[in-house]
């Protein structure tokens, strides 16, 4: 059973959900919460696999509590949004979200979102990874070095980071400690000029180490 926190200020909505996420038998919901500062507070004291997270509440916004959570470690945070990927996709994915929806198909593609998510995977439906593909097109001319300049754990240490692992669980997977992990990170971010979230996850489809919808 996948453990979930549903966050959303429409009690509504969080029904609604919780309803559709129940009947599937595979998803765990532990808890709910109305607002990003209850969002931090539960996420650390339930431990869920995956936070469910709308981005407009009152007080602290969906993408702030993202940024708390994931600096925590404490688990994966799938966007669940009305709001159009143009205005928030990148701001969702500079504070660390594993993955971004609308909800308009919440029905038939969420539980494949939280599926990609708890297996590590991020989780980009093809109009946003061509949204960021885009974006990041001008400036193309002065396009920054290949994935052929890292080294294999460099480049393993970036893969991993791409597809929603912490620098302590790919410090498990590497055996390597998590000191170690975020200085080959640093290592393969300076080779490559990279600084933001956004940055390494359009390198990352670019080179081929994130996988787009449906390949994941």
């Amino acid at each position: 059973m996948v453990r979930v926190l549903l966050v959303d200020d429409h009690k509504v909505v969080r029904a609604g959900l919780r309803a559709l996420l129940e009947s599937t038998g595979r998803i765990d919901v532990v808890g709910e919460a109305s607002s990003g500062e209850e969002a931090v507070s539960k996420a650390g004291s339930l431990e869920p696999d995956v936070v469910i997270m709308d981005l407009s509440m009152p007080g602290m916004d969906g993408v702030q509590a993202t940024r708390h959570i994931t600096e925590a470690g404490v688990a994966r945070v799938l966007v669940l949004t009305i709001h159009d990927e143009d205005e928030f996709l990148v701001p969702a994915l500079n504070a660390g979200a594993a993955g971004f929806l609308n909800k308009s198909v919440a029905d038939t593609d969420l539980m494949g979102a939280i599926e990609a998510v708890v297996r590590g995977h991020s989780y980009l439906p093809r109009r946003a990874a061509a949204l960021l593909a885009k974006r990041d097109a001008k400036g193309a001319a002065s396009r920054k070095p290949g994935a052929e300049i890292l080294s294999p754990r460099e480049r393993a240490a970036i893969e991993m980071y791409v597809n929603g692992f912490t620098a302590r669980e790919t410090a498990e997977e590497m055996f390597l400690s998590p000191k170690t992990v975020e200085g080959y990170l640093a290592r393969a971010k300076t080779k490559l000029c990279l600084h933001t979230r956004r940055e390494i996850v359009r390198f990352a489809l670019e080179a081929g180490l994130l996988g787009a919808e449906g390949e994941q």
